[in-house]
């Protein structure tokens, strides 16, 4: 139980709490009671935390995930290749001096390298103010942490709402492991009445949060677009950074984290995602085959270049898979990613003309974003 925090146990989380076996060394899953653990689940509109505060000692079966989609190699025995991409140092690209024509080429040069290998890079003095980010974690803790009967007025698995609070994405399947993680996404964030939807615990603090993220992403549009040897203000002109969203993301305090995960593999499906997370750790990101810690640094942001970048760049720039692992630890883990794409839905997006040669032909097919995410699935 985390100190402070109200529990009011529902029907549903009584049934969670005392019927879900922990299913552990279980070769067979019960479906038919895997559906009834779902609905229930979904009923108590609880979320993950809802077993933390029924005060749960076994992982949930519905959580138990393969053990080979645990490990860091796909390859047995390669320890040694292993260790030597875990050497490698992960990407900071430092953003003081972006008025400095010198030190621009340097950031231009540092960003291409990165987004042609790793997909991923840290960004530091960027120009959002501590405050603004320890102040966003805090309150999104403070709405996870509501009383459940206060929270469960934004629960809804209905993805079309600006604002909804929910656990693990995508459809609640009997088939798949879901994720030890509950979110309060917040959508269309380029409205400014969007905001006013949003719980009032965290209005305040996302609004600020969100002013400062502008300024960042006005400055990536302009340093993507050098780097890809194209304008400064192209990117900006396709519109592809115009739509913003946020997912507040709570990984509660795991009875048994080893068997489970914060978050499946996956790619991103818009343009970029900037992530803020707290120094908990987790997050992993594959290169060379291999699943790779990103050492969490106070301050930072996380820039993850998504599908429709590589798309648009025809291959040269990465989105890559990532995951988060849940760690040993007596405290929840906070992480707060924006994601940007294009708020023209329809408009067909395709490799950049000026990257297209007799050498590098198209590797992609035009696609529109409205259709790119029916099809996705997380």
């Amino acid at each position: 139980m985390i100190e402070g925090v109200h529990t009011h146990l529902q029907p549903a989380d009584l049934f969670l709490a005392n019927n879900i076996p922990n299913t552990k060394m279980a070769a067979v899953v019960d479906y038919d009671l895997r559906e009834k653990e779902l609905k229930a689940f979904d009923e108590s509109k609880a979320g993950v935390k809802g077993f933390v505060d029924a005060g749960v000692t076994k992982l949930p079966g519905m959580f138990m995930h393969p053990p080979e989609n645990l490990i860091n190699s796909p390859f047995p025995g390669d320890d040694e290749q292993y260790q030597k991409v875990r050497s490698l140092q992960f990407p900071v690209i430092d953003l003081s001096g972006f008025d400095n024509s010198e030190k621009r080429k340097e950031i231009v040069n540092d960003i291409n390298k990165a987004a042609e290998s790793w997909g991923f890079f840290q960004l530091v003095n960027h120009g959002i103010p501590l405050e603004a980010m320890e102040g966003i974690q805090r309150s999104i803790r403070e709405f996870h942490e509501l009383p459940q009967e206060e929270k469960a007025k934004w629960y809804s698995r209905d993805f079309t709402k600006k604002v909804n609070f929910f656990s693990f994405h995508g459809d609640l399947k009997v088939t798949t492991p879901a994720d030890w993680r509950d979110t309060l996404s917040c959508k269309v964030l380029e409205d400014p009445k969007s905001f006013e939807e949003i719980p009032q615990v965290c209005r305040g603090e996302v609004s600020e949060y969100m002013k400062h993220v502008d300024g960042v992403i006005e400055k990536l549009s302009e340093l993507f677009s050098e780097a890809l040897g194209v304008s400064s203000d192209y990117l900006a002109s396709t519109r592809c950074f115009r739509a913003r969203s946020l997912a507040c993301h709570y990984f509660p305090i795991c009875p048994e984290p080893h068997l489970t995960m914060g978050g499946t593999k996956h790619t991103d499906l818009g343009f970029l995602t900037l992530l803020l997370q707290d120094s908990v750790g987790g997050l992993q990101v594959r290169h060379q085959g291999f699943w790779i810690d990103v050492p969490p640094v106070k301050g930072a942001l996380l820039a993850n270049l998504a599908d429709m970048m590589e798309i648009v760049t025809n291959g040269k720039f990465k989105s890559v898979e990532h995951r988060v692992l849940l760690k040993p630890t007596v405290e929840p883990r906070i992480s707060i990613a924006c994601f940007f794409s294009t708020d023209d839905l329809e408009k067909p997006y395709g490799p950049i003309k000026e990257l297209i040669s007799e050498d590098n032909p198209p590797k992609f097919s035009e696609v529109k974003f409205g259709e790119y995410m029916k099809k996705y699935k997380l």
